[in-house]
């Protein structure tokens, strides 16, 4: 079966200051539907720079990566929004839900942008979120806890197949950690979607069924 998610020789250079940083080097990856996937190394190893590249948000330089089988080095602006709003879910460690909007509206906006209503999925997610009485509240009247809920509501409500997490627990305390991790995980497994994540959490990453280890831009394989 052909991989949701690959990676091939993949490199990528920033311009910091007249300077050319290498992000990443030579990194190659498969991942399957319905895997999980835990990224890990130390900050600016290239965890997330891998993230942005699978999800579409940049492009590699050198080598190709492939995802729902379209190759994104070659892939015009068009079909990578596509791409994102249709196929990919993100979630983010700062959580980025939009203040002004409910929870409902949150979790609705990645089909709002696509065109797209579906009430009943909207409110089934809220709902398997455990979120179902607040959802007519706003961001801020949330834990971080429940925002980060939210959030991984949002990245799943299109069906994606591919979803990325960058550090999804980072900014919660263990416990709101520890029940963000079983809600991602019972939902990655009943959706079927491919998750891959970065993260310094050695909880998180004790639950993938792959850990891969990350240093100065390489994948460097599995933990021992």
């Amino acid at each position: 079966m052909e991989p949701v998610v690959a990676l091939d020789g993949v490199g990528k250079r920033y311009r910091t200051g007249g300077a050319t940083v290498t992000a990443l080097e030579g990194v190659t990856l498969r991942l399957a539907a319905g895997e999980m996937v835990a990224l890990v190394g130390p900050s600016g190893c290239g965890k997330s720079t891998t993230l942005n590249l699978i999800s579409g948000v940049d492009t590699p330089d050198e080598g190709e990566v492939r995802v729902c089988g379209v190759d994104l080095r070659r892939a015009d602006e068009r079909a990578l929004t596509l791409l994102r709003r249709r196929q990919v879910g993100i979630v983010f460690q700062a959580f980025h839900l939009v203040p002004h909007l409910t929870v409902e509206e949150n979790v609705a906006l990645p089909l709002a942008l696509d065109g797209r209503r579906d009430g009943a999925r909207v409110a089934e997610l809220i709902s398997r979120v455990g979120l179902a009485h607040r959802r007519r509240h706003f961001p801020g009247e949330l834990s971080g806890g429940e925002q980060q809920r939210v959030a991984v509501a949002r990245a799943l409500v299109h069906r994606p197949r591919v979803v990325v997490a960058d550090e999804p627990t980072g900014n919660l305390d263990s416990a709101s950690g520890a029940a963000v991790l079983e809600l991602l995980d019972e939902l990655r497994r009943a959706e079927g979607a491919a998750l891959v994540l970065a993260t310094h959490d050695r909880h998180l990453a004790a639950a993938a069924e792959r850990v891969l280890a990350m240093r100065d831009g390489r994948l460097l394989g599995p933990t021992p």
